[in-house]
């Protein structure tokens, strides 16, 4: 049974939150809609220009929103993305790396070349934001929160996962080291590890005998909506999570 959709209590009033990978029908939309309903200013960002720019005039109804396209793999792009964002906006206070890149294969059959691609999305994007927003967190005289979109796969093993596991698992690692180089700054980094979030290009994309067995490894025996992820990201970036660093947050009930 899923829950009814929770009302916004003003979280993140007065906050401005940036979002990677948020043009699309999963998580990153879902938490740039949250972060509106709880009072933020978002930008919402992807390298898709055309659904991000439909994505944003979706949003708009809900608060102040603007849209930045960046790909993660390009410096240049995410050092643009933030100093948009400020320009726009003044500041931010809470950057989301939600960006990934996921796909089966088998480590036998695997390139050279879809090996990096998943790394370089999935964790180099997610370390070349985190660097730049902490650069700009420091400048604004600290202060301020990220939060990582990691996976239970990074805790256990899946059958033609190895790259976006490799990842997903580097991501933890890199919230856990990045928030301690953080706390001097008074910067909190901490992740959540989804395992099954459904929404309709993961339908469209994975089979429904996989689908069945992931839901099936889960306590309650069905997939996650991506709002319900969302929402502990938005915690995560609230003040509610203010002693909280450097954790790994499982939205599920596969952890070690």
């Amino acid at each position: 049974m899923i829950p009814a959709y929770p009302p916004g209590h003003d979280l993140l009033a007065g906050k401005v939150v940036v979002v990677t990978a948020a043009a699309g029908t999963g998580i990153g939309s879902a938490v740039a809609r949250r972060c509106l309903e709880e009072g933020a200013d978002v930008v919402v960002s992807d390298w898709h220009e055309r659904r991000l720019a439909e994505k944003a005039a979706e949003l708009a109804e809900l608060g102040k929103v603007h849209a930045i396209a960046c790909d993660v793999t390009d410096e240049a792009q995410v050092q643009a993305l933030v100093a948009g964002a400020v320009e726009h906006f003044g500041r931010i206070d809470v950057m989301i790396n939600n960006a990934g890149l996921g796909g089966t294969k088998s480590v036998l059959d695997m390139t050279d070349e879809e090996w990096s691609r998943v790394l370089d999305i999935t964790l180099t994007g997610t370390f070349r934001c985190t660097r730049a927003v902490l650069r700009q967190f420091a400048e604004q005289g600290g202060g301020g929160a990220i939060v990582n979109n990691a996976s239970v796969v990074g805790w256990r093993a899946q059958k033609g996962q190895a790259h976006y596991a490799a990842a997903k698992a580097g991501v933890m690692a890199l919230t856990r080291c990045s928030a301690l180089d953080a706390a001097e700054y008074g910067v909190r980094i901490n992740a959540v590890a989804p395992s099954l979030a459904m929404h309709p290009f993961l339908a469209k994309v994975t089979s429904e005998e996989l689908l069945r067995e992931l839901e099936g490894r889960e306590a309650f025996g069905r997939a996650a909506q991506p709002w319900e992820v969302a929402n502990v990201m938005v915690f995560l970036a609230s003040d509610y999570a203010s002693y909280l660093t450097g954790e790994v947050v499982s939205v599920s009930s596969q952890h070690p």
